[in-house]
């Protein structure tokens, strides 16, 4: 398979097709080899309009759904930004190509492992990567100026609200186990944080002291 050609026509078909057209986002999928992030017995589909099994129950996020995040952050280039849920870490690779600084909160130590080795295959090293309870954020590299969680939440964690910077977003899918809505919340003020519903979504469930509790 010729996996340059592959993420041109997922870009063309999967991304841009439907609405997200951010250069930056766009450049960074072009970029990272989405091949790496999967089980070598599934890279064939790594570039299918569908999420990937990555172990401990756990998925890769279809295209769509990375770039769309993505694009929901309003990077413009150079920020810190924190993302719960490592995961496979593709979503990481391609915010590495965007932002200065990457923080990464996983709680599966193998899917840490993996993910860390993945993005050091790719130059990543942008990325860090911490093993805990990700509901809790990264106090200690707070504030953010943008976070982005890549499991669903029951409610938005007042956690990861105080570690926004100022006019920072966060964007959490937001609901029961089964189905969410994606939001993007943005910190006006010390106090005021805008709500915006973006559109409906499926994840697996946040695991942690501020989300869902046990494995369901």
């Amino acid at each position: 398979m010729d996996y340059v050609i592959a993420r041109r026509r997922m870009i063309e078909q999967q991304v841009k097709r439907r609405g997200v057209t951010d250069a930056l986002t766009l450049a960074a999928l072009l970029e990272v080899p989405r091949q790496r992030f999967v089980d070598p017995g599934l890279a064939d589909q790594a570039y299918s309009d569908f999420p990937l099994p990555i172990g401990h129950k756990q998925t890769i996020s279809q295209p769509f759904i990375v770039a769309y995040m993505t694009a929901a952050l309003q990077l413009q280039g150079g920020e810190r930004v924190l993302e719960i849920g490592t995961g496979s870490g593709y979503q990481a690779g391609i915010l590495s190509r965007i932002a200065r600084q990457v923080y990464s909160v996983e709680r599966i130590s193998d899917l840490a492992r993996n993910a860390r080795r993945a993005l050091d295959g790719i130059g990543a090293y942008n990325v860090h990567i911490r093993v805990s309870d990700g509901t809790f954020g990264w106090e200690d590299e707070a504030p953010f100026d943008a976070i982005i969680t890549t499991a669903g939440a029951p409610h938005v964690p007042d956690s990861l609200r105080r570690q926004l910077a100022i006019g920072g977003r966060l964007v959490i899918p937001v609901g029961d186990r089964a189905v969410q809505v994606l939001h993007r919340i943005t910190r006006r003020s010390e106090q005021r944080f805008d709500d915006e519903p973006l559109l409906d979504c499926r994840f697996v469930p946040l695991i942690g002291e501020h989300g869902w509790s046990g494995e369901g």
